[in-house]
């Protein structure tokens, strides 16, 4: 199969996708940060929930449609205050499958934490995420994140990467953001992607 026919099988299902999403903080002014530099900065033990000492960046092997429907049901969780936690909001940058996957990236790993680490080599924990659906009362389970992992960080071109914006209020405010930095945003990335187009 070539790549052609591998992104026609894919486009007859609305469950699967051919990028990966890396969703950011935009009240940090995270999207610009990372739009100048062209470098995404892997999280650790410390900083996310990557298991081992080697650093990775997280994507989301989410249609966009499915990733609005995730930010919507943790919106919710706030709203009734059954979570603090921003996990979800509608800012990021989408990346073709292709380009991650040749520059290391590879899904998760989903098991028990202990046991992934009894046959994975330590310089592979970083694929690991927890899932144990062993106690009902406390289940932990996050695979319909469909997660993938880059070790370490991801180098990009702005040419690689769409831009994921919540609203169209974040659409003018990035254009704004970056036209500052000196960031041809317009010209220079794949294409903008307003969520609130997709769901509302």
């Amino acid at each position: 199969m070539d790549l052609k026919e591998w992104e026609k099988r894919i486009a007859e299902r609305n469950d699967i996708t051919t990028h990966l999403i890396h969703l950011t903080k935009p009240y940090e002014n995270g999207e610009i940060k990372i739009l100048k530099e062209k470098k995404l900065i892997g999280s650790s033990t410390e900083s996310g929930f990557v298991v081992g000492d080697k650093k990775a960046v997280c994507f989301q092997e989410s249609p966009l449609y499915s990733l609005t429907q995730n930010i919507y049901f943790e919106q919710k969780l706030r709203e009734e205050e059954k979570s603090k936690k921003i996990r979800y909001v509608g800012c990021g940058l989408l990346f073709k499958k292709t380009f991650v996957y040749k520059n290391q990236g590879r899904p998760v790993i989903y098991d028990k934490t202990e046991e992934a680490k009894k046959y994975l080599p330590k310089d592979q924990w970083w694929k690991i995420v927890n899932l144990n659906l062993g106690d009902e009362n406390k289940i932990i389970d996050w695979s319909h994140e469909r997660e993938w992992r880059v070790p370490d960080e991801l180098e990009f071109e702005l040419s690689d990467v769409s831009i994921i914006v919540p609203s169209s209020g974040g659409f003018k405010k990035i254009i704004e953001d970056c036209k500052n930095e000196g960031i041809d945003l317009i010209n220079d990335v794949r294409t903008i992607i307003n969520l609130a187009d997709l769901f509302y």
